[in-house]
């Protein structure tokens, strides 16, 4: 009899628990995108659609456990890294993943909430670039991000670049900055690669107040496309249509009183699994 093994995703992450954002945002998309999910959870929020009202940080060593578990299980073909709270969580995690280098990283550096919310201590930013950004393939900051992670202002495609060539020098190999925050009819984001590669990635805005999640959603897609076994140019393409089609699919839907969710699952995938040798 014939056996077959899942496509599997990893997101390292806090738990929302509106169920917009973070984990389960990411299994969501995990799911939509045709791959097995599993999760190593980082912090607990208190968090509907209206904001954030509290954050417990879940120990370091029980993240460390839930991420060893499933790699030396599971075996994940990508890793999404999303919420990391304190310094000691991001020395932990870096310390795990060296031992499996070979897995493609996403790392998504959540620090400020679509609500305006701070969802990382700020002493915890230059640990993250200094242990967790040299381990990841993309990372993928939103303009606010952007401008911490690069001390400056960002508030055009130029400036974008810009931040984008600092953000390279911490190590990683790529980085997408999402420019959704910039106002006009047109959004475009910017991907760099560390050997020069550039592509300005163009969308229309669609006008609605269900975007909460979209941050955590991206990056989780383009994990998905790459454990699919798209490089990482077209993995960011992709991932950016299935954003734009889950925005438009969502956004007459009311869910809560603030900022909604996306519909992840406008369109799913089948779970997508190979035959074992």
């Amino acid at each position: 009899m014939k056996k077959y093994r899942y496509i599997s995703v990893l997101t390292i992450a806090g738990s929302d628990s509106g169920g917009g954002a973070g984990i389960q945002a990411d299994l969501k998309t995990f799911s939509a995108l045709g791959c097995f999910g599993a999760s190593a959870i980082t912090a607990i929020t208190v968090q509907n659609t209206l904001g954030v009202t509290d954050i417990h940080s879940i120990p370091a060593a029980i993240a460390a456990g839930q991420i060893r578990a499933v790699m030396d299980d599971i075996k994940p073909s990508a890793i999404k890294i999303g919420m990391v709270h304190s310094a000691e969580l991001a020395v932990t995690i870096a310390g795990v993943l060296r031992d499996y280098p070979h897995v493609p990283v996403i790392l998504d550096p959540v620090m400020v909430a679509t609500s305006g919310d701070r969802l990382i201590q700020s002493e915890t930013i230059e640990v993250l670039k200094k242990e967790l950004f040299p381990l990841a393939t993309l990372v993928t900051p939103n303009l606010d991000e952007a401008e911490i992670l690069s001390s400056m202002k960002v508030r055009s495609v130029d400036e974008m670049k810009l931040a984008g060539a600092k953000i390279l020098d911490t190590g990683c190999y790529g980085v997408l900055i999402k420019g959704g925050h910039l106002q006009g009819e047109t959004l475009f984001d910017v991907y760099l690669e560390n050997n020069g590669f550039e592509q300005i990635i163009r969308s229309e805005l669609i006008a609605t107040g269900n975007t909460h999640g979209t941050g955590c959603t991206l990056s989780s897609a383009i994990a998905s496309f790459t454990a699919r076994g798209y490089d990482l140019s077209e993995a960011v393409q992709k991932a950016s249509q299935y954003i734009h089609k889950a925005i438009a699919a969502g956004r007459d839907v009311k869910t809560g009183e603030g900022h909604g969710p996306l519909n992840h699952f406008f369109e799913p995938l089948a779970l997508i699994k190979h035959e074992l040798d």
